[in-house]
């Protein structure tokens, strides 16, 4: 465990790295004795302190809900990460490439919600019950870690590497099997990745469920209006200047999203 002062030097590193677009060491090797329990305080003080001075939470997302990302990691359970306003992409918007550290594209069906999701006991069901629609999404990562070498700690604590996103319209979660849609990612008409929904922990309203349980603990609900993003269906895309992505799905339709 870190004292408290430990955890706010870790979350200015943190701060500073993002705002200066200069990676930093893993907090791993600064901090040796850093936790997962840790990583979440760490995140939050920077998530506490975008939003006291202005920003606004419009969701969350999912990490690590494969099995082969999770082994990877030496984890038995995904990690998850706050969405801002300030995050949100717009597909007739190009992205300044040079506003991130090392931007990578991942591939994800979106859950917008409806209503409120319960916390503790939050099932399948009741995410089913509460989407108001599944949507296309692209999912834009970024760490402030240098040359992306992450522990579990050091990505929770970097808001599970997120950076921003972009959805599509999309449809009634009811009209479609959530566990058996197709997905692939193009650019410049070339295939760089495809995969389908059930990588994500076999269902990704599984991944909901897990994330409205889990953030309970900390006292953060999930509600109506909020996206989530639950995990990709295929592996993450590095990010050059120039390019163009899209994000085709079976039943849900294209998303895209272009840099600078």
């Amino acid at each position: 465990m870190l004292t408290d002062p430990q955890r706010q030097r870790a979350a200015q590193t943190l701060r500073s790295a993002e705002h200066s677009r200069t990676p930093v060491a893993p907090l791993t090797e600064v901090f040796p004795e850093i936790g997962t329990e840790d990583a979440y305080e760490i995140q939050l003080i920077n998530i506490r302190r975008r939003v006291e001075a202005g920003a606004e939470v419009r969701g969350h997302k999912v990490g690590l809900s494969s099995p082969v990302m999770q082994r990877m990691m030496g984890v038995d359970e995904p990690d998850y990460g706050h969405l801002l306003d300030d995050m949100e992409l717009r597909a007739d918007r190009p992205v300044p490439v040079s506003r991130y550290c090392c931007p990578r594209i991942e591939v994800e069906v979106g859950f917008v919600l409806g209503d409120d999701l319960p916390g503790e006991g939050c099932t399948t069901a009741d995410v089913l019950a509460a989407t108001e629609r599944v949507v296309p999404a692209l999912e834009l990562i970024d760490s402030r870690i240098r040359d992306w070498r992450i522990s579990i700690a050091d990505t929770i604590a970097d808001n599970a590497s997120s950076a921003g996103y972009v959805i599509g319209e999309g449809r009634d979660p009811r009209e479609l099997d959530l566990k058996s849609i197709d997905a692939r990612l193009t650019c410049g008409g070339e295939l760089l990745a495809e995969g389908r929904s059930d990588a994500v922990l076999g269902d990704p309203a599984v991944s909901v469920a897990w994330l409205a349980r889990t953030v309970a603990r900390f006292g953060v609900p999930l509600r109506k209006g909020h996206v989530v993003l639950p995990g990709s269906c295929t592996r993450a895309v590095d990010v050059t200047a120039g390019q163009t992505f899209t994000a085709e799905f079976t039943g849900l339709g294209p998303v895209s999203l272009s840099f600078t």
